[in-house]
């Protein structure tokens, strides 16, 4: 519970009355005032007030709880009677309500609650509440939250009545990063009569536009990497069925979303069996998602796509024919609609950076995955006798089979990594999207569009190719909107293959000449 400890002062029975009963303008005079010198009862009417839980007859007040009726100052049980009336509140009293409340949390044990009340509290301060935000800021110990509570104390400074308050209000709000300062700033600049308090304002409203601008752009730089950390997961199984492997792999989208598919699986167990470790299903989810994409991959390989290497034409429709079959199949098992996959507790909230710019966990957490699983691969292909024999085989398939490599069996293993890191991809998915049937199609186009961007086989192109688009796309639709930014990039990407066909990184070597 939030509330101010004072000395002696508690709340009267003709402030409750004048507070709860009559004129809105005098029932707002009276809540402004009696906030100044809240006590526990002052917060435990103002809540069933703002909740609706307050009734009246004549001049006797009552609060409401679980049909019981208690007198606010006492907290006496009461018997209400059947013509008591509701006590009502108007737009402009809520509002005042939930700021005076919103105040009172400034001093809350919980730094969580502070930190809520001063957001609140920063398009609604007033000069009203300027003693209760004085006491809170002189008592605030956390340095973040006090700096902050500086720019609400600046705000409701902004509309005294003193010219000399105002002025230093527009000084102190020049320094807010804070996107509702500039709200507060234009409201204020509308109304303002003073020339040089006016000239104050629109300097620190400059300002504060300028430190949003730079919070808008490493939002979108942001933004960015963390949708090029996407698609370089969905294209880094690409970049190995395709890439290396040359199959045209309409069902890699699919593939992706058995992954989330098997995440949201694992959640589920989670939930029954394991609920005390709930926060941990999604380490468990990874193999799970990594085996079943990939077990799945293997078998496309060994029943389909093994017949028909060499045929990119037939590839492609086989198997796009597979991801409809594939897409029908979940929908048969989980339904046509989309599935609840939650966050664990450690991947919620985000860090703030800025005012405007506020990082998610989960997000970060996605991209430090994508470099986790990169450097993996990269190792996997370039260090191991796994990856020397899928270079062998890609570059040249009769001089590795003469060498006693079993070519069928690189191929089989080559797709299932490719197919097994889409389920990576998938699982990482959930966490920040919808998981449906339709999941993977979202993703299928412009993965291989950083696959070819980057050079069929590069894998440093592949993460070029991902982090740049995703960049370029992310500063677009900032410009000019999400649609043209997508007609845009892929405009981009066909003209850069027209110049330069290999991509960003050509292939070298004999397998370039083949």
């Amino acid at each position: 519970m939030f509330f101010i400890a004072t000395n002696a002062y508690s709340i009267t029975a003709e402030e409750v009355k004048a507070i709860a009963i009559g004129d809105a303008e005098v029932r707002i005079a009276a809540l402004n005032k009696a906030v100044v010198t809240a006590d526990a009862n002052t917060v435990y009417l103002l809540q069933a007030l703002a909740d609706d839980a307050v009734k009246f007859k004549g001049e006797q007040v009552f609060v409401v709880r679980d049909g019981k009726g208690f007198d606010p100052v006492s907290r006496a049980e009461f018997a209400v009677p059947a013509d008591a009336e509701d006590v009502t509140n108007n737009n402009r009293l809520r509002g005042e309500l939930d700021s005076a409340l919103a105040a009172l949390k400034l001093f809350s044990k919980d730094e969580k609650i502070r930190t809520a009340a001063i957001k609140q509290l920063q398009s609604d301060a007033d000069e009203s509440k300027l003693p209760l935000i004085e006491k809170a800021f002189a008592a605030e110990q956390n340095p973040q939250i006090k700096e902050q509570l500086g720019l609400v104390r600046a705000a409701a400074l902004l509309n005294s009545t003193d010219k000399t308050k105002r002025l230093e209000a527009a000084k102190l709000l020049s320094t807010s990063t804070q996107a509702n300062t500039k709200t507060v700033l234009l409201a204020r600049l509308a109304q303002e009569p003073e020339p040089d308090v006016k000239s104050a304002l629109q300097k620190s409203l400059r300002e504060v536009e300028a430190a949003l601008a730079w919070g808008d752009r490493l939002g979108a730089i942001f933004s960015g990497i963390s949708l090029g950390s996407i698609l370089l997961l969905v294209a880094l199984g690409l970049a190995i069925t395709y890439g290396l492997m040359g199959v045209i792999n309409m069902a890699h989208g699919e593939l992706m979303m058995i992954g989330a598919y098997a995440t949201y699986v694992v959640q589920g167990l989670f939930q029954k069996y394991l609920p005390g470790a709930f926060d941990w299903y999604l380490l468990a989810a990874l193999p799970v998602a990594f085996m079943a994409s990939a077990l799945m991959g293997a078998a496309l390989e060994r029943s389909v796509i093994r017949f028909l290497y060499g045929r990119p034409l037939e590839t492609l429709l086989a198997t796009w024919g597979i991801s409809l079959m594939l897409m029908q199949g979940v929908r048969t098992l989980f339904g046509a609609q989309n599935v609840g996959v939650e966050n664990p507790s450690w991947m919620s909230g985000g860090v703030q950076v800025l005012g405007n710019l506020s990082l998610p966990y989960n997000r970060l957490v996605i991209i430090g995955f994508a470099i986790f699983v990169l450097l993996s691969v990269g190792w996997l292909i370039g260090k191991t006798r796994l990856g020397l024999f899928v270079r062998g085989v890609t570059q040249n398939r009769a001089i590795a089979s003469c060498m006693g490599v079993n070519t069928a069996r690189i191929d089989t293993y080559a797709f299932a990594l490719g197919s097994g890191i889409a389920g990576l991809a998938g699982c990482a998915l959930s966490q920040v999207g919808n998981v449906g049937p339709d999941l993977g199609q979202g993703y299928i186009v412009d993965s291989f569009m950083v696959v070819v961007l980057g050079g069929v086989g590069q894998l440093a192109g592949t993460v070029y190719a991902a982090l740049g688009l995703g960049i370029l796309n992310k500063f677009l639709e900032g410009w000019v909107g999400a649609v043209l930014a997508k007609i845009a990039v892929l405009v981009f990407i066909i003209i850069f293959i027209q110049k330069r066909p290999q991509g960003i990184f050509a292939m070298k070597g004999r397998s370039a000449e083949a």
